[in-house]
């Protein structure tokens, strides 16, 4: 019982890692959003990386969306659905695992 509910905990741990790094990601869309408001250089690598990490969901995103002319929701959209995964999903996966986790220490 105690080896599986260290599982649980390790489990519970990894779901907090993946929560930290889509916060990460949550901060990188912000700045992708301020740079096309600045129009940067292109060209720079900060610039660039930023523009290769957030391109893919945001294309993704553009391509099921109706088109809005100037306005572009996609960094809006995924945003939402950024926080929905992180509260409705992680946060209760991760609440579950440490409950059961200490329950099946507790119960020795």
């Amino acid at each position: 019982m105690l080896l599986f509910a260290n599982i649980l905990l390790a489990l519970a741990k990894i779901v907090e890692l993946a929560d930290g790094l889509l916060t990460i990601y949550k901060y990188i869309l912000l700045a992708s959003v301020i740079i096309s408001w600045v129009n940067a250089d292109p060209y720079n690598q900060i610039v660039n990386f930023i523009y290769r990490v957030t391109e893919p969901l945001l294309r993704r995103i553009r391509q099921r969306m109706p088109n809005t002319g100037m306005m572009d929701f996609s960094p809006l959209v995924a945003f939402a659905a950024i926080y929905v995964l992180q509260i409705v999903v992680f946060n209760t996966a991760y609440q579950y695992l440490t409950a059961a986790s200490m329950a099946l220490k507790l119960r020795g």
